[in-house]
């Protein structure tokens, strides 16, 4: 069977890949609006843009409200700004909220609108050239079809989705995410395992999404712990960044599973960041995504080196959930409770969020058969 497979339209990456970029940059407009937080403004990774936009002659602006999980409201106001600018290109630097608010953004510059109005529909619109800067090794939002975009009216996080979404230029350059403190790496790191996991072990899975899915977990399990612990390893730095990649990519053509399902909800209500939340979720549901995949899951344990071929499938599928556990607690991952989340409150959400989280259609691509009620029993085995 034929299966389409969606790359971002060119990616540089490497060390010096933003000063490579800049002709190409030159090409995408007279003047670019910057999204951005100002967490990076204080960096100095702004300025560094900045430079290289000023090198070409491009005009600029600069929006950095973005704070926290992106919401339908930093989106209006963003476009505001795109347009009293006049700007005619954006940029995104920072982690998957600047990248997801950009692309938000750019769908909107046409049409107007909300970008609730394109909740459970395909963006398909006219968009001016989109660019992004990851500065976490994490999201993969910089080679994806998608924008998790919050509606503060619903409380709901909107999974949104088009091609059109996908930037025509990523600039992979290891030298923005050297500034990322160990809990940023850690939550953004576990992030892209779960982007390559639940695209290896989805119903959706392909030839080519499974090489990059495979490459990015054997790059994370070597890597990631290095740039926990050693945050200024450049080569760390730039094989993060390159499993990051690889993991959008292959989530992008292969769609994630229960992980990212049960994720938003708790985002959207309890305003945990998305990395980790995913992160607080995976002992709990690959356990359960175990079962229906074991073959999937001893291919993943064997890659990795904690399985061996001699192992059964169940076996080898179970030491690679242990070795995945292991790295979460050596990333120092806290709970729900010890991040501070009311058990009161977070149990009478359950209902809510297990529905939508059925409803964004993540959970069913698993493929071990599930139902709201099952999700809801995950929920609480978190306590």
């Amino acid at each position: 069977m034929a299966r389409e497979f969606i790359v971002p339209g060119q990616i540089i990456n490497g060390a010096g890949a933003l000063d490579m970029a800049e002709n190409t940059l030159s090409h995408f407009g007279k003047k670019a609006l910057i999204v951005t937080d100002k967490v990076m403004i204080e960096l100095g990774n702004c300025e560094k843009v900045e430079t290289a936009l000023k090198n070409r002659g491009i005009a600029y602006s600069i929006y950095s409200e973005i704070t926290g999980e992106p919401t339908d409201q930093m989106v209006d106001a963003g476009l505001a700004r795109y347009k009293a600018e006049n700007c005619d290109f954006l940029i995104a630097l920072g982690g998957g909220s600047p990248i997801d608010s950009m692309k938000a953004i750019a769908s909107l510059v046409a049409r107007g609108g909300s970008i609730s109005d394109y909740m459970g529909k395909e963006i398909n619109v006219e968009m001016p050239p989109i660019v992004a800067i990851p500065t976490t090794a994490g999201t993969g939002s910089e080679a994806t079809q998608f924008t998790i975009i919050t509606d503060t009216k619903k409380d709901i996080k909107m999974l949104l989705k088009g091609k059109v979404l996908m930037p025509q230029l990523a600039i992979i350059d290891p030298q923005f995410t050297m500034t990322a403190p160990p809990k940023i790496t850690a939550a953004t790191g576990l992030d892209a395992l779960c982007h390559a996991v639940e695209a290896y072990t989805s119903r959706k899975a392909q030839a080519m999404s499974d090489t990059f899915a495979l490459s990015a977990v054997k790059r994370i399990f070597r890597y990631l712990p290095i740039a926990f612990h050693d945050g200024q390893n450049e080569e760390a730095r730039v094989q993060m960044s390159i499993a990051a990649l690889e993991a959008g990519i292959a989530f992008n053509n292969a769609s994630v599973t229960l992980i990212h399902g049960m994720s938003r909800p708790i985002g959207a209500l309890f305003h945990v960041a998305h990395g980790l939340s995913n992160a607080m979720l995976m002992k709990e549901c690959l356990g359960f995504a175990l079962e229906g995949a074991y073959g999937r899951f001893a291919e993943l344990g064997r890659a990795v080196g904690v399985a061996e071929n001699a192992d059964s499938d169940q076996e080898a599928g179970g030491k690679f959930l242990g070795a995945a556990m292991k790295l979460v607690d050596e990333l120092e991952t806290p709970t729900l409770e010890a991040y501070g989340i009311n058990k009161g409150q977070f149990f009478g959400a359950i209902e809510k969020m297990a529905h939508d989280a059925m409803e964004s259609g993540s959970p069913q691509n698993t493929q071990r058969e599930i139902t709201q009620a099952d999700v809801e029993q995950l929920y609480r085995n978190l306590w």
